[in-house]
């Protein structure tokens, strides 16, 4: 055994580390001829060619189909989709529920999809809602565009309606997608902002990039923050084809509107939520299908006859434009409801694999730019996330309808093929699977016959170039608040960017040329100079404004699955309490009790009641409205109590609908809070319920806002 002592010395020691200094400056140095700077360098694919153009899609024509043979977007998006694994690059945090789809009626003289006809028949469905630019472990109510995936298990095979809560998006071609995702995910050198798009990276491209600008507006609008999932509208956003027996093809845009309303949080309170509880939106969705509230969307269509594609002042093509409901109305076509839970998290809502190429006879595409490429793009990257091309068998994607064909082996294959064949034509199995002719009953897929005369270019539509007048549309159509809401989060966010020339162009070139009251607004809250004119001349649209473009004016004629939280005390009066609760059940709306602690309160009659929790542990941001019942020491334990007048004071700022009883009226002489529209003080319950239910019923008490602001937050 060696008795020699180890080193200690400090001239061994600094020896050592010199040595290992040493060896890591020379594994740094053999590193260096991988770094890469591309200041001055020309762009170039991964194979060093240089590029010409990367703006547009290799198309057939400038309005026609994006072609196979464009190695340069195939090379680019290719390697977008590989860039993670095994989590979404986009759309990452989701969460998802099972459910059913029913036709209204039969719509063949529309299409001949089998799930649009049989009024009788249930289709099975699994939608998947959620955040883009977040991780999974971000938080659900961060401003961002929502996912809005639904797919139909049809008879004929999985139809996949893949699109977000917001009818456009920020660019026209998908050859820009990689581009649009690497500025509004974390800035790469600290990987910061976690599901926000308050940084430079995002504001540099929007800001450089016009087409962007109709898409940007509804972002920094309370679209973004939406009050939970049951109450956001989806939209396909691409332009499609419905197409029936005889052939007839129509273009359509796909529509779905919740029964419950579409609204909003405000922002302090979605801010709040993200910490509070980052799992809101999930929570909610869960619970609502747990108790049986089933969120319901109806699904419509705008129809465009193909003689009429060319009848606007902008082209339906375009995925940067709507198509006002005021000029093409929505036909409905069914209800869609949700139902039932997922069993586990990652078996379903984790695996679920979407593609806007999942169609069914019935459906086709348009030549929109952005869903050619996202027709590639889709079935790529799930083979990179699920491990291969066989994700169509896990039992969350394998469809209803049968699946025969000659594809075999590749990794987690589950289904054991019989027969010697995997190749058709054959002779050895009888020839099977055979081909179905589209004309038969039950036909096979058959793509639309739309004539390509065209030469190969890679050129933008002159029919895409508007890019200001429906961002100015969006913005006019917006109620007073609304507009409001919009001019604080531009503010906000460009407040959130360093470089002021960034901001500076996002009000000059951007803003300026959606509405200059609008950009003298955020200028002034950045400290920039307001601009007195757009750089580009204002076209002349057939339409400017759109009430059905607001919020204002999509809510629901009732208060059902609405939450209001009551706060009582020991001394508390309980007939107050059973009169809000039975009478907030007629409606539909739900009611949870909340005490100072998770103990029980005693009634001033005597009578022990169960809290659903503490006033701490169901904050008040969780809920739609707040109701205190009287009783004297009930009152009085209030008045001391922090925590509760911290409560009322929050729902006040969030513009909630409050309602106090007979002594609580004290609370609001103690906060100095004034009576409004949905402030509401009575001696009894019934007296209340008329002013307080149809306060909740218009979701905020906009009129507040302004003394709102006062308080802190």
């Amino acid at each position: 055994m060696s008795t020699k002592k180890p080193a200690s010395d400090k001239s061994q020691l600094a020896g050592t580390d010199t040595k290992d200094r040493a060896n890591t400056n020379s594994k740094l140095d053999s590193l260096e001829k991988f770094r890469s700077d591309a200041t001055g360098q020309a762009l170039r694919t991964n194979q060093g060619v240089k590029i010409a153009d990367n703006q547009n899609t290799l198309k057939a024509g400038p309005r026609g189909p994006s072609l196979l043979e464009d190695f340069i977007m195939r090379e680019k998006i290719t390697h977008f989709d590989h860039e993670r694994i095994p989590e979404r690059i986009v759309h990452a945090r989701g969460t998802g529920a099972h459910g059913f789809f029913q036709s209204y009626e039969n719509h063949s003289v529309l299409t001949k999809a089998g799930f649009l006809q049989d009024p009788a028949k249930k289709t099975p469905v699994f939608v998947r809602f959620s955040t883009v630019q977040g991780p999974r472990g971000s938080g659900d109510t961060v401003r961002d565009v929502r996912g809005f995936a639904v797919k139909f298990f049809t008879d004929e095979g999985n139809f996949d309606l893949v699109g977000n809560n917001m009818p456009v998006f920020f660019i026209q071609d998908a050859i820009k997608f990689p581009d649009f995702v690497h500025a509004v995910k974390p800035e790469p050198h600290n990987e910061i902002p976690t599901g926000g798009s308050a940084h430079d990276t995002f504001w540099d491209f929007v800001s450089l990039v016009p087409e962007s600008a109709h898409m940007v507006i509804w972002a920094m609008s309370d679209r973004a923050i939406p009050k939970s999932l049951r109450s956001m509208q989806g939209f396909g956003v691409h332009t499609f084809r419905l197409i029936n027996a005889e052939g007839k093809s129509r273009f359509v845009k796909f529509h779905w509107r919740p029964t419950a309303g579409t609204c909003s949080l405000v922002w302090d309170e979605a801010q709040k939520l993200a910490g509070k509880d980052t799992d809101y939106h999930r929570r909610d969705l869960w619970e609502a299908i747990e108790m049986g509230d089933y969120p319901e969307w109806e699904l419509g269509v705008q129809i465009i006859e193909e003689e009429n594609e060319h009848a606007f002042d902008f082209d339906i093509l375009d995925p940067t434009k709507l198509i006002p409901e005021e000029i093409v109305p929505i036909t409905p076509l069914g209800k869609m409801t949700l139902n039932r839970n997922p069993d586990n998290f990652f078996a379903e809502t984790e695996q679920v694999a979407f593609c806007p190429g999942h169609i069914v006879p019935g459906i086709d595409f348009s030549n929109d730019p952005l869903l050619q490429g996202r027709l590639f793009s889709y079935t790529d990257t799930q083979i990179s996330r699920l491990g291969g091309p066989n994700f169509h068998e896990l039992p969350i994607n394998r469809p209803v309808a049968p699946f025969h064909n000659g594809q075999r082996d590749a990794q987690h294959r589950s289904t054991i093929d019989k027969g010697r064949a995997s190749y058709e034509p054959n002779s050895i199995d009888g020839g099977w699977p055979k081909e179905t002719p589209p004309a038969a009953q039950d036909g096979g897929f058959e793509s639309y016959p739309e004539r390509i005369d065209a030469n190969k270019i890679r050129q933008r539509s002159e029919s895409f170039s508007d890019h200001f007048s429906q961002a100015r549309l969006f913005f006019k159509s917006m109620s007073k608040h609304e507009q409001e809401h919009i001019i604080a989060a531009y503010s906000f966010e460009l407040g959130k960017v360093e470089r002021e020339f960034i901001r500076a162009r996002q009000v000059n070139e951007i803003l300026a040329n959606i509405d200059l009251e609008l950009a003298k607004r955020v200028a002034e809250n950045l400290g920039l100079p307001a601009p007195g004119k757009g750089t580009v001349q204002v076209r002349k649209t057939s339409l400017d404004h759109s009430p059905a473009l607001s919020q204002a004016n999509l809510l629901p004629e009732n208060i059902k699955t609405r939450k209001v939280a009551i706060l009582a005390a020991n001394g508390v009066e309980g007939a107050a309490i059973d009169a809000m609760k039975k009478a907030l059940e007629a409606e539909g709306a739900h009611a949870k009790l909340l005490g100072p602690t998770s103990a029980p309160v005693k009634t001033a009659e005597g009578k022990s009641l169960a809290v659903d929790a503490s006033m701490e542990g169901m904050p008040s941001v969780i809920f739609d409205a707040v109701f205190v019942p009287g009783g004297a020491a009930s009152v009085k334990a209030l008045s001391g109590n922090g925590v509760a007048l911290h409560y009322l004071l929050e729902a006040y700022k969030h513009l909630k609908a409050i309602a106090v009883q007979g002594e609580a009226k004290q609370l609001l002489d103690l906060l100095k809070l004034e009576a409004d529209a949905g402030l509401i003080a009575g001696k009894d319950v019934p007296a209340l319920t008329k002013g307080f239910f149809a306060a909740i019923g218009q979701h905020r008490v906009w009129d507040r806002e302004t003394k709102a602001k006062a308080i802190p937050a």
